[in-house]
């Protein structure tokens, strides 16, 4: 437990310092080392499940599909057109199935794992390098301190109500009665701190995001429990200290990030 606190405290401060105090190089950076540890806890989970997965092309065709959404590279954003760096990564992708196939019937999973870290890592953690560039570091902060919250309410409330099962063969602990919570207390902190780091986004709609970003939040954890489950493993990796991988602690952000970079560039 000990171990657990530190290593939280820890990962939160460095989190903390990396969305409000580092250069949009370096963010970038950091999106791109997320996304190269994320894609070797997949390799991981893919060979558990028996599946072939091509780890460097697969890794460097996510990268490029999240440094795709920044303006810090030179050239600015557009440098590396999203369209290009997707057909790039699916035909690439495709000649690896063909080339890696010995005639078994695995060939239609081996090519969609093969292809996942650029849906799954590069686009929504380029979505997040590109929030933070567009409406600065606040607005990504709101979002995360939603999942945050939205997450450690679902705990709670789960643990003080839970009756009903939301997901048993996934998630068994997770409960109806927890995502409730996680609702209320999701969208209230989206609704209300909103108001000052989203001031031109309507009370409205902040408060329908807050649910939506919520739903995803939950999603996306089932999502990475789901394939941990069919691993056979508890965590994606024991990189951070009783809190498992980097998928562990980022899998409400990846289904959530997307559709908050829409709404922002849109509203």
């Amino acid at each position: 437990m000990i171990t657990r606190i530190i290593s939280g405290t820890v990962l939160i401060a460095v989190a903390v310092a990396a969305v409000w105090l580092s250069p949009a190089w370096l963010f970038l950076l950091i999106g791109l080392a997320i996304v190269g540890l994320g894609c070797h806890e997949l390799s991981t989970l893919a060979h558990a499940s028996r599946l072939t997965f091509p780890t460097t092309v697969a890794t460097a065709a996510a990268m490029l599909v999240c440094a795709s959404f920044s303006s810090a590279l030179p050239g600015g954003a557009g440098v590396l057109p999203l369209d290009l760096v997707l057909m790039t990564a699916l035909v690439a992708a495709g000649a690896l199935s063909l080339a890696s196939w010995q005639g078994g019937i695995d060939a239609l999973s081996s090519a969609s794992v093969a292809l996942l870290p650029c849906l799954y890592l590069g686009l929504p953690v380029g979505a997040l390098v590109a929030i933070r560039e567009s409406r600065g570091p606040e607005a990504l902060f709101l979002l995360m301190l939603t999942v945050i919250v939205s997450d450690s309410m679902q705990y709670f409330t789960g643990r003080a109500f839970g009756k009903r099962k939301l997901a048993e063969r996934i998630s068994p602990k997770k409960t109806i009665e927890g995502a409730i919570g996680g609702f209320v207390f999701g969208t209230l902190l989206l609704a209300v701190v909103g108001a000052w780091w989203l001031p031109t986004v309507p009370v409205t709609v902040r408060v329908l995001l807050g649910v939506t970003l919520v739903a995803l939040g939950i999603a996306g954890d089932l999502f990475e429990s789901m394939l941990k489950r069919s691993a056979g493993v508890k965590d994606s990796s024991s990189l951070i200290p009783g809190h498992g991988g980097v998928l562990d602690r980022i899998d409400a952000l990846l289904f959530a990030a997307p559709i908050y970079f829409v709404v922002l560039r849109h509203v």
